[in-house]
């Protein structure tokens, strides 16, 4: 299975990104065999608007099924909804962190925005 984690960094040892649309990183780890591939977000993170829509869009595009970050809007809720991708929130761990957990079952789906829009 195919995830993908906004990071500060990245590589495994990097921190969860609180901003989704606007992270630095995006980090697309498969679960099975450990491979793991950052994606840069700077565009996004310069965005004046839309950036958690564009990021949204941006991981459908990278065929992953769940989405880990530590928080997220409406609009960048909508489109990973509207796209199939489940979202869990981890906040406080790292990537390396984050993975596991989500792995052991820790990690719990949420089902609506957890911040308002163009949230910093």
């Amino acid at each position: 299975m195919k995830i993908a984690i906004t990071a500060q960094g990245t590589t495994l040892s990097s921190e969860i990104d609180l901003r989704f649309g606007r992270a630095k990183t995006i980090l697309v780890i498969d679960t099975e065999t450990g491979e793991c591939q950052a994606v840069d977000n700077v565009l996004n993170m310069n965005a004046v608007k839309v950036a958690g829509i564009q990021t949204g869009q941006n991981i459908a595009n990278l065929d992953v099924t769940t989405v880990i970050t530590g928080n997220v809007g409406p609009n960048a809720f909508k489109t990973l909804h509207a796209a199939g991708i489940k979202i869990y929130l981890a906040p406080q761990l790292t990537v390396a962190q984050a993975v596991e957990s989500f792995k052991k079952g820790a990690l719990t789906e949420i089902d609506r925005e957890n911040v308002e829009g163009h949230w910093v």
